[in-house]
């Protein structure tokens, strides 16, 4: 496991560890101090706090992170129990479930890990020369498997979204699996981003062709430059036309939007934000958007975004921060 890798999940058991503290004592204010210093630490310790708090929420309630949301006692609190035994069950309870609902979450993150050959992370970009001569620009927070052997020349895009210039070999076909869809190719310039529960494909240059055999009926699209394709894992597939300079703007610093859903383009600027971003409202999540908007200031840009439509973004912590309707 990398040191990337060993630090988020000792601060994921650290943030485990927490709940089950407060919850156990919930009227130690001194344990809240120190859980106060722990959680304005780093981002990573906020991060993992946030996971967890959301994990635990779908179990049942959250200890407030901040001693002014804290409830009032009851009026007439409920005896204590007859024994700690009972106190001490119940936190082990808790972090019993805690740890395999965290696995949830911390076992996909495991997996990635262990699958890819390349990842970035948090607006991180990266260009890798492959050894057939190929290039990859992989974007932010994203994720590949690479297979360059027995004739094959494949990668599987497992998390965000990359750009491929391919180098042109009419024996060995390139091809770029995300999911369920495949991209085949012999030599040209093309984008694949997996995008919630759909793989978009645009074409810079040259030709491709766009798979999802599994789909029912089977998927088979062929596009050129200037043309790209969104096929959902329903099989539904959206197609249109874009300036193939604006393929991939992202290694330009920038996202173009030309009439894609809100929550389609706060997924995109999540990758270049160190925090967490909710979107709280889905029929503004709903609301199509057209703009350029600049990654390195995310929060100008989702302020722009949500604006234009009525919408507000508050920042609820240093990393968290809340984009809703007026």
């Amino acid at each position: 496991m990398t040191r990337s890798g060993e630090d988020e999940d000792r601060v994921t058991t650290e943030a485990a560890r927490w709940l089950v503290a407060l919850e156990d004592d919930p009227d130690d204010a001194a344990l809240r101090v120190r859980f106060d210093a722990w959680l304005a630490a780093s981002p990573a310790n906020a991060a993992a706090w946030a996971n967890t708090s959301d994990i635990y929420d779908m179990m049942g309630r959250v200890p407030p992170a901040h001693a002014g949301h804290w409830e009032a006692p009851l009026p007439h609190p409920l005896p204590p129990p007859r024994t700690s035994l009972r106190r001490r069950f119940a936190a082990g309870v808790v972090a019993a479930a805690l740890a395999a609902c965290l696995a949830l979450v911390v076992m996909p993150a495991l997996m990635l890990r262990m699958q890819a050959d390349y990842r970035t992370t948090t607006a991180e970009l990266r260009s890798i020369r492959l050894a057939d001569g190929s290039t990859v620009r992989l974007g932010a927070d994203s994720a590949i498997a690479v297979t360059l052997a027995h004739g094959e020349r494949g990668v599987r895009l497992l998390k965000g979204e990359a750009v491929f210039e391919v180098t042109a070999d009419p024996d060995r076909p390139f091809r770029v699996a995300a999911g369920e869809v495949e991209t085949t190719v012999v030599g040209t310039a093309f984008e694949v981003r997996m995008n919630g529960e759909a793989v978009s494909v645009a074409v810079r240059e040259g030709q491709v062709r766009v798979d999802y055999a599994s789909a029912a009926p089977p998927v088979s699209e062929r596009l050129s430059a200037g043309d790209w394709v969104q096929v959902g894992w329903t099989g539904h597939v959206e197609r249109g036309g874009v300036p193939p300079g604006d393929v991939a703007a992202w290694l330009q610093g920038q996202i173009v939007a030309r009439d894609r859903p809100m929550a389609e383009v706060v997924d995109e600027l999540r990758r270049y934000y160190g925090g967490m971003i909710v979107l709280a409202d889905g029929a503004l999540g709903r609301e199509r958007v057209t703009g350029v908007y600049n990654v390195a200031d995310p929060v100008a840009a989702l302020r722009a975004i949500a604006g234009a439509h009525g919408g507000s973004v508050r920042r609820i912590s240093p990393w968290l921060l809340v984009v809703s309707g007026g």
